[in-house]
């Protein structure tokens, strides 16, 4: 269901594949992020002094990107309300409860 899913955002919503390519590496940098700042209130998130990244990378036998962030994750209710959700990582809502605008 997932690989349909994206195959069908892919290729209907996006023009361009590299957009696609963007808004996942967008997104894994707002969840960077957003542990990096829960983290100053709660340190624990980075014992061991996990270093914080995102990592492309390519098979061009099986024809596959992956990408893969250690960063805040996503609940069940998160990837049900974001998932196929053009430009909305939930960083404006994110933003918005930190600055206590309403």
């Amino acid at each position: 269901e997932v690989k349909q899913l994206l195959h069908l955002m892919i290729h209907s919503l996006y023009s361009n594949k590299e957009i696609f390519l963007r808004e996942l590496i967008s997104n894994a940098s707002d969840a960077v992020d957003k542990l990096r700042f829960e983290a100053l209130s709660k340190p624990e998130l980075l014992e061991g002094g996990a270093e914080l990244k995102i990592r492309v990378s390519f098979d061009k036998d099986a024809k596959t990107v992956t990408l893969e962030d250690n960063g805040i994750g996503m609940s069940r209710e998160d990837v049900i309300t974001h998932l196929g959700t053009i430009a909305k990582s939930g960083t404006a809502d994110f933003m918005k409860n930190l600055s206590g605008d309403e």
